[in-house]
């Protein structure tokens, strides 16, 4: 069973970086999409933060324009989430995703806090 497992989390002041990394615990092959979803509150439904298509091609949540960049290696079934100037509402639990044209494998999530 393939596993994601998604690092570099923490507690960040407002206006500081973080850098997630997530990576599969075996190969996956044909992954169409790679991406980083974000949960800010229990029961809040999980919304996109940034994605990376096969072809390079990305999309950010608005509210994070600008402010982040998403990077991978489809090959190496690793995606990167590069986050500057966070602010306290992005504070969440952030998850990996990693899409084929038949599955979505989700990481289990990492916590980014942002606060003073």
């Amino acid at each position: 069973q393939v596993q994601l497992v998604e690092s570099g989390g923490g507690l960040v002041q407002p206006g500081g970086s973080l850098r997630l990394s997530c990576a599969a615990s075996r190969s996956i092959y044909n992954i169409n999409v790679m991406g980083w979803y974000r949960r800010q509150a229990p029961g809040k439904e999980r919304e996109l933060v940034a994605t990376i298509s096969r072809g390079g091609d990305t999309n950010f949540a608005d509210s994070v324009k600008g402010r982040f960049a998403i990077s991978g290696d489809i090959a190496k079934n690793t995606v990167y989430l590069q986050m500057n100037s966070l602010k306290p509402e992005d504070t969440a639990v952030y998850y990996c995703n990693l899409a084929t044209s038949w599955v979505n494998y989700w990481g289990r999530g990492t916590q980014v806090t942002v606060s003073s």
